[in-house]
């Protein structure tokens, strides 16, 4: 699936299945919620703390999938192509950052 048929099908499925789109400020606090859980397992799954006693592992992919769908959707409210945007900033970084990182060495 391509960044746009994925940008297509939440649109159809939001306006059908999901009845209509929540407004832009509610799915942005909705994006900061799915962040927060993908954090809070990224943390406790690839860092020093630990999962709490009655607390179940989520799924890793699937909290990315929602960080993503919503992401998506605010990207269809705003009339954002991600596609072109991610076009685009792989080449702002590209020029930006072509000697950068290898010049660095504190990651060589």
């Amino acid at each position: 699936m391509t960044i746009e048929q994925a940008q297509k099908e939440i649109d159809q499925w939001i306006t059908t299945t999901g009845v209509r789109y929540f407004s832009e400020l509610t799915n942005l606090g909705i994006l900061m919620e799915e962040v927060g859980e993908l954090s809070r397992l990224m943390v406790r799954k690839f860092g020093e703390q630990s999962f709490k006693e009655n607390e179940n592992e989520k799924d890793l992919a699937d909290e990315m999938a929602d960080v993503l769908w919503v992401l998506m959707c605010l990207a269809n409210q705003t009339g954002v192509d991600l596609t072109s945007a991610l076009q685009k900033n792989f080449e702002k970084k590209s020029l930006r950052d072509a000697e950068r990182h290898k010049n660095n060495p504190k990651i060589n």
